[in-house]
């Protein structure tokens, strides 16, 4: 979850440097460091903390070079110290290098070279392969990285630099991203392309066990035994705009604001009003394929987790294909039984997650078919599957997901449809409805958002609590979930979500005044049940704000609070609900003074197991 970044050029490195590690800081703020070499010297600055500690340090003592790497860490091995910092350097200190993953052999690994005479300065898992390159560099660092790498196991990106060879960068990646930039008399090592976007709109993405020799003059591109490997450079196709704030005091507000927008993105050449069916032609299925699946399997993390249970929710309701969700890392835990005609559906807005991909890895030993439902094209999940449905969310910023879930469930809608349309599970004329309803989505979300008013009124009312009740059944069940995780990653405020159904088996313990419950109460088949869950709610004088449909007489007598959204099938709804519910939690998170975008504790992409 580290962010890298590289550069060799004319330019100086570390102002590169830092600017795509500001772009990267997302996937980590304990501390940061760059490396540079100059007239044979390793010249290095490190610091703890946020990456303004860092620049502000170059800015008063500048490091001067045209060649370096840099890197922002998000611990995993070592609490964060300058020690712990990258950079990390060899014995002689002509070696530097930056990481992302876990070595997981580290141990052994460390005892190995300690043996041998290596001292070590931190106690993290990177710098052996600093010491790595140490003894196995016999006049070429590729060679001496190829050999390094042999020994690891994990997962990782690397990139590295040595005095003994002033003009290149080297790179691998075993099943964490990385990037090469290509530029005009410069080129790039980044972990994302969010990094390089302001420098190049071309990129190699690196296969897993690819390496990269990367000088003023070009780049190469090798296998792991060292053969060259020829291919075409991927053209990102978003500007820079989209990395910018565009006037929101946070990403996460552009983000949320962004949805009506990136829902019609999604929906283009997919379904448009009026059209007679979905189409999917991604999903490289045939009909008979799609007839005669006997079960999906979902699998996630975190946000898209919640996704996954919506899907789930959707493909069995829509479809009556049997299905299950299951969190990427416990679903490898249980090894579960995956019968013939299994499609499995793996979720993941970066296309990075490590517990997700290991999961999909997995499934495919098992013989399961391969989906998936990700934003970020070619990434390791997208390349792994045998389909990819991308969710076109184009760049999130923001830690704490958005409108990746809203196209997450989205996608799962259509899905869910076109699967209902070719299996005949759904009379045509209720296809037809839900059809029509999908695509009025953005316009009612432009509805929602025009209400964000009456949600700050609410925040600045509730931003006093420090715990917090979701309750949703049926289609949003996931929504209270989701809406209690917004809560708690970006104000800090303890929130959990439950099925309403669930009230009585403990959690009705916790009501009193000082805990909010969030209902999500709109009208269809257990409308009356969630009503009788507010009620005791306030029984119990517990404070209820409740989302429900516009024109719903009812629910204002029994709630102290209301949130409405746009009527749609209820099936459907976790789109229009869920979106108040952001914003509710960024207003008090906001009002809080949380730092919404970087919250503390968390990374964007989780690259590690």
């Amino acid at each position: 979850m580290c962010g890298i970044v590289g550069y060799v050029g004319t330019r100086q490195a570390a102002a590169i440097c830092l600017a795509g590690l500001r772009r990267l800081e997302y996937r980590g703020y304990d501390s940061a460091g760059v490396a540079v070499l100059r007239d044979g010297q390793m010249l290095v600055r490190k610091t703890v903390g946020k990456l303004m500690v860092l620049a502000s340090s170059l800015e008063q003592e500048p490091l001067d070079g045209t060649i370096g790497i840099g890197h922002t860490r998000w611990a995993t091995h070592g609490r964060p110290s300058i020690a712990n910092s990258h950079p990390h350097l060899d014995c002689s200190q002509q070696f530097a290098v930056v990481h992302n993953g876990i070595v997981e052999n580290y141990a052994e690994l460390r005892e190995q070279l300690q043996a041998q005479g290596h001292e070590f300065r931190s106690q993290t898992d990177t710098e052996i392969i600093a010491h790595l390159l140490e003894k196995y560099y016999d006049g070429n660092l590729l060679t001496a990285l190829r050999r390094a790498a042999a020994d690891l196991d994990g997962a990782y990106a690397v990139a590295a630099v040595t005095t003994r060879e002033p003009d290149v960068i080297v790179a691998v990646r075993k099943r964490s991203p990385l990037v090469v930039g290509l530029g005009e008399g410069e080129n790039y090592v980044a972990s994302d392309m969010l990094a390089l976007r302001e420098q190049t709109n071309r990129v190699y993405v690196l296969d897993n066990d690819q390496f990269a020799q990367v000088t003023r003059a070009g780049v190469e591109l090798f296998d792991s035994e060292g053969r060259p490997v020829q291919r075409e450079p991927y053209r990102i196709q978003w500007d820079t705009e989209a990395i910018e704030k565009r006037g929101y005091n946070h990403f996460m507000l552009k983000e949320i604001h962004e949805q009506p927008a990136v829902l019609r993105d999604c929906l283009e050449g997919r379904l448009s009003a009026g059209a007679e069916a979905v189409s999917l032609p991604e999903l490289n299925m045939s009909p008979q394929e799609i007839k005669s699946l006997r079960k999906i399997v979902f699998t996630a993390c975190g946000t898209a987790y919640h996704a996954g249970l919506y899907g789930r929710f959707a493909l069995e309701r829509l479809a009556g294909i049997p299905c299950e969700v299951d969190l990427a890392s416990e679903m490898r835990a249980r090894d579960p039984v995956v019968p013939e005609n299994t499609l499995a559906i793996v979720i993941s807005q970066s296309g990075e997650t490590a517990d997700s991909l290991e999961a999909l890895l997995e499934l495919r030993e098992k013989g399961a078919r391969l989906g998936s439902i990700v934003n970020v094209v070619d990434s390791a999940i997208a390349r792994e599957s045998d389909w990819v449905c991308y969710i076109k969310a184009g760049v999130e910023i923001g830690v704490a997901s958005t409108k990746a879930y809203t196209l997450q469930v989205l996608m799962c809608q259509l899905l869910g449809v076109h699967f209902a349309q070719i299996r005949g599970t759904q009379p045509p004329e209720y296809l037809a409805q839900l059809r029509a309803a999908i695509t009025r989505l953005p316009e009612q979300l432009e509805e929602v958002l025009a209400t964000e008013d009456h949600i700050k009124y609410l925040a600045d009312k509730y931003q006093w609590m420090e715990d917090c009740l979701y309750l949703g059944r049926g289609a949003n069940y996931c929504s209270a979930l989701e809406g209690a995780l917004k809560l708690k990653e970006i104000s800090y405020i303890h929130a959990e979500g439950y099925a309403a159904g669930e009230m009585k088996h403990g959690p009705i313990a916790l009501i009193e005044p000082k805990c909010p419950t969030v209902a999500l109460a709109v009208e269809g088949e257990v409308y009356e049940k969630m009503i009788g869950n507010i009620q005791e709610v306030k029984a119990r004088d517990g404070q209820v704000i409740a989302v429900a449909f516009e024109g719903d007489d009812n629910i204002a007598r029994h709630a102290d609070d209301v949130i409405r959204v746009p009527r749609c099938p209820e099936i459907l709804s976790p789109i229009p609900v869920q979106v108040p519910l952001q914003l509710l939690a960024y207003h008090i998170a906001d009002l809080r003074g949380c730092d919404i975008d970087q919250p503390r504790n968390l990374a964007k992409t989780v690259t590690v197991e």
